[in-house]
């Protein structure tokens, strides 16, 4: 690569998410428990993780289950607490990557059977499936204003506020009333209001409570229609002209440093265009990690370190990923 930088001891580690439970059970034993109350059609052994991430990148979950509903929700987080099964819940995939060798355990999709969308004066009842793109264009359509920003984040409403996502100076924060969501052993539902979530950059504590959303309520602005489907236009456009849609990404990779921002950072590095395998820091946008087509999670991690350490080594600031990285390993 023509360049030499120094990895500093904190740049070797791998920041892999943990989960409780040790899969007493092998997968064949849980599929035929989940299958008891779930369609076969819903479950499907050893599924490639790259088909459900926007990376399009890591290998097989020994599991993956797609709820149809609440009910069949709650049936397998509680089968996962009784058994012990190490799982994890995604949405549409587009801040996360699997490892290259996959994850152990089993993987909970909340998907289209989540994607409910209804008007109710001036709040919006979303599903936690729902992508971002259609709750903007539905607040659009009953002229309600205040989600523009987030009508092209490639993400859905449970990530969203799962992550306090935001772009173009919105977030979730601001627009988000209250949540219904589900107890992680599946026991109980209950609504929180935005206050309880502790939402901050990037961050609410569903991630510590293991919470999974199941419906949030948005509450916008009285507007006309127009003015807000052009402003959606405009900064759909202005995505198109400086981010590099064209390749699979999970968006802007890292986190926003305190009082500066992490593309400039990295381009000041001379980093733009830095590939590493399949994976490439974008010439269009410094901020993003592309799949360039052929890349592999190793690729992009090994990328990432490449960045942080030299970033680090110009500027002395430490950037953090937004994406979520799942691992094999159990460890931390």
């Amino acid at each position: 690569m023509g360049m030499m930088f120094t990895l500093l001891p904190f740049f070797n580690i791998i920041f892999l998410e943990s989960y409780d439970g040790g899969n007493a059970l092998n997968i064949n034993e849980m599929y035929q428990i989940l299958n008891e109350k779930i369609d076969k059609k819903q479950l499907q052994v050893n599924a490639p993780m790259d088909e459900h991430t926007s990376f399009r990148t890591g290998g097989p979950a020994a599991l993956l289950v797609e709820p149809k509903d609440q009910l069949e929700l709650s049936y397998t987080l509680q089968q996962m607490e009784q058994q012990k099964i190490s799982h994890i819940v995604i949405g549409n995939g587009s801040n996360l990557l699997f490892s290259d060798e996959g994850y152990g355990g089993v993987v909970i999709k909340i998907g289209t059977s989540f994607q409910s969308i209804r008007k109710e004066n001036n709040r919006i009842h979303a599903g936690a499936g729902a992508l971002l793109s259609a709750v903007a264009r539905e607040a659009a359509k009953g002229a309600l204003a205040g989600f523009e920003f987030a009508a092209g984040i490639p993400g859905s409403v449970g990530g969203a506020v799962y992550m306090n996502a935001g772009a173009y100076g919105g977030e979730m924060v601001q627009v988000l009333e209250s949540v219904i969501v589900m107890k992680k052993d599946g026991s109980d539902i209950v609504k929180k209001t935005k206050g309880e979530l502790d939402l901050t950059y990037r961050h609410s504590n569903l991630k510590d409570s293991g919470e999974i959303l199941l419906e949030a309520t948005f509450i916008l602005q009285p507007g006309e229609r127009s003015v807000i489907e052009a402003r959606i236009k405009e900064l759909n456009g202005r995505r198109v002209e400086k981010q590099p849609l064209s390749y699979p990404s999970a968006g802007s990779f890292f986190k926003r440093p305190e009082g500066n921002f992490a593309g400039k950072l990295i381009e000041d590095a001379g980093l733009r265009g830095l590939s590493c395998g399949g994976a490439c820091v974008s010439s269009l946008h410094a901020g993003f990690i592309i799949n360039k087509g052929s890349a592999t999670t190793k690729d992009i991690l090994d990328l990432m370190e490449i960045v942080r350490a030299t970033v680090y080594e110009k500027s002395n600031v430490l950037l953090e990923p937004e994406v979520r990285i799942i691992g094999v390993n159990q460890e931390q």
